[in-house]
């Protein structure tokens, strides 16, 4: 089994953005000498909880400070920009970096609805409508040559070079799965965004699957939430922080910075929080080593995949850190020198 890390770059309460940007580029060295497959970073704006609102200019600063991990973005929100700008910015990053770089690619806006506008040129960003054609000709643009009745063909994504960024299709939704298998391109699925009926969704992916120059037969991985600590009680203590905070994000509270822990143990709380708190809970992969590891291979079991991406999220940075290290143990990662 392949571990990656998809890195969100957290801001604890009490802490800074830039803590929390410092923070990855750490967390990304450990992983690398773990032996984690890929570190991706995430795409989020208007936002006081987490730090990375544009991964393509922190993805260089994290290859610089490794070796050996492939390093990319999970992911570009690719309707708030040109596809040729995107091709030009990964194609630089393949430049600097020859085959250590991924773009993982989504339509989801990474925001809400007002700051989504904010984002685009004009006064309406693309309809979703065209989000097919965006991401074939972003790789038209980076692998060149735009077909010949294409309006700019012609134009390659600069600078070229023998090697290309893996990229990847972010999907949550059959609407995203279909159109990975319909391009072409491997699928990476938000399990911890979507969990109901994802096995059957992606295993429709495999069915509809369209061979592509880009890639000749079906690739999946999944992404997971997972906390893991030297107990199941520390695990389950540490995981309180993120569902409190996805707890006011969906009323709609103002959130400075991931909580700690005690807030959801000593606050008070209605009946309805309460149970909200605990279906998040009886969702979450959290434990000590062998029960986290079990998790991750039961849902990798049932996604038929080798390859899982695990998102950590805790208030303090150490946990989130020892997180990574027990499971890199737990599976038994080579290390890299």
């Amino acid at each position: 089994m392949k571990l990656s890390v998809l890195d969100q770059s957290p801001i604890r309460a009490g802490g800074t953005p830039r803590e929390a940007i410092l923070e990855t580029i750490e967390l990304a060295r450990l992983a690398d000498r773990l032996g984690y497959t890929r570190y991706w970073m995430a795409e989020h704006h208007n936002t006081r909880t987490l730090a990375s609102p544009a991964p393509e200019i922190l993805i260089p600063a994290v290859a610089a400070a490794t070796s050996g991990i492939r390093v990319g973005s999970g992911g570009v929100m690719l309707s708030h920009y040109s596809p040729l700008k995107v091709a030009e910015s990964f194609r630089m990053l393949e430049a600097l970096y020859p085959g250590r770089i991924d773009l993982g690619v989504g339509r989801a806006p990474g925001s809400d609805r007002r700051t989504a506008a904010a984002l685009q040129p004009g006064p309406v960003g693309p309809p979703i409508e065209s989000y097919p054609q965006q991401v074939t000709d972003l790789m038209h643009y980076m692998n060149g040559g735009l077909p010949d009745d294409h309006p700019y063909r012609g134009i390659t994504a600069m600078p070229s070079g023998p090697t290309t960024p893996e990229t990847w299709l972010l999907g949550s939704s059959m609407g995203s799965a279909s159109y990975a298998a319909q391009l072409g391109l491997p699928l990476s699925w938000a399990h911890f965004i979507s969990q109901d009926g994802g096995p059957e969704m992606v295993a429709r992916y495999r069915e509809l699957f369209q061979p592509s120059e880009w890639l000749d037969a079906p690739r999946v991985n999944i992404g997971i939430s997972a906390t893991c600590a030297e107990t199941t009680d520390e695990a389950r203590r540490l995981g309180l922080s993120r569902h409190l905070m996805r707890l006011r994000r969906d009323q709609g509270q103002p959130i400075d910075g991931v909580p700690a822990p005690e807030l959801a143990l000593d606050g008070e709380f209605t009946q309805q929080e309460l149970a909200y708190l605990a279906h998040q809970q009886s969702r979450a992969i959290e434990g000590d080593p062998d029960t986290v590891k079990r998790g991750i291979l039961e849902i990798a079991a049932a996604y038929d995949v080798d390859e899982v991406i695990v998102l950590t999220i805790t208030h303090d940075y150490e946990d989130r850190k020892r997180s990574y290290e027990l499971l890199a143990e737990a599976f038994e990662l080579p290390p890299r020198d």
